[in-house]
């Protein structure tokens, strides 16, 4: 049961010291949208995201007006792209369309970003893995609030060199493509060892 001293501490933290919670974020499993087109992949993408998303944004400010707590942002994660788009995407400008469609859903629900535009290349590359990796400076740079990551290791299987040496390349490409913006390319980006599975934090976030 309540007492009067916890619920004084408990207004304290949200008057005072600013409580909030920080995000709640949505995971979304895209594998069943892979398939050998690539632009019906990206219509099965956007219509999955849409469809199961669309009462996030409201449930988040509805939890928030019930308990007075603010929830600053409200995210989506989903299946690592390269695995989604390994079996329709034969270069990558492909990979470029599938970001694309992941922007569209994710303005379309109103969140602030949707993670999982990754690869996990740890053990070794796959053609998609470097295909999505090679598309990351036109992907972040016409693309808002799409994020990505990629897993260059882990403890057990190592680390992949060819994959660190494409991606040294890549982030500075990043960086160039938005320069005019900042470079916030580069801030929607996060290279991992030991990913953690279902990680809901941004940049890094995938389902």
């Amino acid at each position: 049961m309540l007492n009067l001293m916890e619920v004084s501490e408990t207004n304290s933290m949200i008057e005072q010291e600013q409580l909030d919670v920080r995000t709640i974020t949505m995971g979304i499993n895209l594998l069943d949208c892979a398939c050998e087109n690539v632009q019906d992949v990206c219509c099965k993408v956007e219509a999955k995201i849409t469809r199961l998303a669309k009462d996030l944004v409201k449930t988040g400010n509805d939890i928030s007006r019930d308990y007075g707590i603010p929830i600053v942002n409200k995210r989506i994660t989903v299946t690592p792209i390269s695995l989604v788009g390994a079996s329709s995407c034969k270069k990558s400008e492909d990979f470029v369309q599938i970001a694309h469609a992941l922007d569209r859903a994710a303005h379309t629900v109103g969140v602030d970003l949707i993670g999982g535009y990754s690869a996990l290349p740890a053990k070794s590359m796959t053609a998609a893995d470097r295909m999505l990796i090679e598309s990351l400076p036109q992907a972040l740079s016409e693309t808002e609030i799409v994020c990505s990551s990629v897993n260059v290791g882990s403890t057990r299987t190592g680390i992949d060199m060819d994959c660190v040496e494409l991606l040294g390349r890549t982030i500075k490409k990043i960086a160039e493509a938005t320069a005019g913006n900042d470079s916030y390319g580069c801030v929607k980006f996060v290279a991992f060892c030991n990913a953690p599975d279902d990680n809901p934090f941004m940049a890094g976030g995938f389902h």
